[in-house]
């Protein structure tokens, strides 16, 4: 019998077979494949070989990374797929969980599918941990880093974290669960792309995916949103996600309404978890949301290319958008609501607000940090997207509780 794989059958299987369909490859049995656990007592899961320092009395549970080194979590050779990441470490804070990086290699590509601050990546926006669990990712008590992807690969894989936080990290404990032998036959390989904008621009869309060449499918997304202070406590979220599948040039294919629908809720966005779309933070005070959408139940799939955009857009009562305007926030009037939707955006024109306009919510283009992590799978194992920024731009103004 042959592994559940993530072929592209198999995921769109995710949304449309019954549960018992589901439930049937939880008694079924794989002859080819062997299962192994890498972890710092037996790195790669060789077999026969766990447990050897100390006569076997937990000798090596944990490493360590110091400042600027690298340590593999996994690292061989063989067809198989990842089944499950767990990783916990000592340093949980913010500096450290952008600082380190996380990476991950198919088929001897020296070129990373993966590249991405490790906090990120398992789904802690913002680079803040709490306690959450949706279908791809789990942070049980707030101490732990948990990913459920299916990672396939045919000639080989590597996972390698690297310091770059400018600390040391005295203890990193992980397993690294994957089936070897499984047959990966025309499965899909995995990648992400991370990205930040301190300050992004006014009226232009903030890229979630830079347009990304293969045939694939889209996994899903997480953002952090640390809001501009010039526009106190406005609503960040008016923006459209726009998705511009194979062909598409000026217009997208898949067109939302608005940020917080994307993720599945309305009018506003408080913290909330769910399986496939969540909000993990959500701070008035600190100006901070984190959110989530994954593409299970709904497959996002492409032939050729695919390119997502977030709309930088927000919105206020006119007169409270009319004051950020007074005081200098960069900003551009978009509409305003009141009874009907006034359109007031013309490319290259800022209209000025006042008194005569109506009198409604007010949507206007605004500048805010975004960070996001995109997760999809292609049919290559390396991709054409640019690499991961520096440190220095992941760390930067990370916003504490005071």
């Amino acid at each position: 019998m042959k592994a559940f794989l993530f072929t592209a059958a198999a995921l769109a299987c995710l949304a449309s077979c019954t549960p018992k369909q589901k439930g049937d490859a939880l008694y079924s049995y794989n002859e080819q494949a062997e299962t192994r656990w890498s972890s710092p007592e037996n790195f790669n899961g060789q077999k026969g070989q766990g447990g050897k320092e100390n006569n076997t009395a937990k000798g090596h549970p944990a490493d360590s990374i110091p400042a600027g080194a690298a340590k593999a979590l996994l690292d061989i050779q063989g067809e198989g797929v990842i089944k499950r990441i767990w990783v916990t470490i000592n340093d949980r804070s913010p500096q450290m969980l952008r600082g380190l990086k996380i990476e991950m290699f198919w088929d001897g590509e020296t070129k990373p599918a993966v590249s991405a601050p490790f906090g990120d990546f398992f789904g802690a926006g913002l680079a803040k941990t709490s306690a959450f669990e949706n279908e791809l990712f789990a942070n049980p008590e707030g101490r732990s880093f948990i990913c459920y992807i299916p990672m396939p690969f045919k000639t080989g894989a590597k996972i390698v974290v690297t310091n770059e936080s400018g600390v040391s990290l005295h203890d990193i404990y992980f397993d690294v669960d994957y089936l070897l032998g499984a047959n990966a036959g025309n499965s899909l390989y995995f990648h992400t792309y991370w990205h930040r904008d301190t300050s992004t621009m006014l009226a232009k869309d903030f890229e979630l995916l830079p347009r990304v060449e293969g045939k694939g499918r889209f996994l899903g997304v997480n953002i952090g949103v640390n809001a501009n202070p010039q526009y106190r406590k406005s609503w960040f979220g008016e923006g459209e996600v726009k998705m511009f599948v194979d062909d598409d040039k000026a217009y997208p294919t898949l067109n939302g309404t608005g940020t917080e629908d994307y993720i599945g809720t309305g009018w506003g966005q408080g913290k909330y978890i769910t399986r496939y779309s969540g909000c993990t933070i959500a701070s008035d005070s600190l100006l901070q949301w984190a959110f989530y959408r994954y593409h299970v139940p709904d497959p996002v799939f492409f032939k050729t290319a695919l390119r997502i955009t977030m709309q930088q857009i927000g919105g206020a009562m006119r007169d409270s958008v009319m004051r950020y305007q007074k005081e200098g926030a960069p900003l551009i009037p978009v509409t305003i609501s009141s009874g009907k939707l006034y359109h007031y955006y013309k490319p290259g024109q800022v209209v000025t607000l006042n008194k005569n306009m109506p009198d409604g919510w007010t949507n206007f283009y605004r500048r805010d940090d975004i960070a996001s992590t995109a997760y999809f799978y292609l049919d290559k194992p390396a991709n054409n997207l640019p690499a991961i920024q520096p440190a220095a731009i992941r760390k930067t103004q990370l916003r504490e509780a005071k």
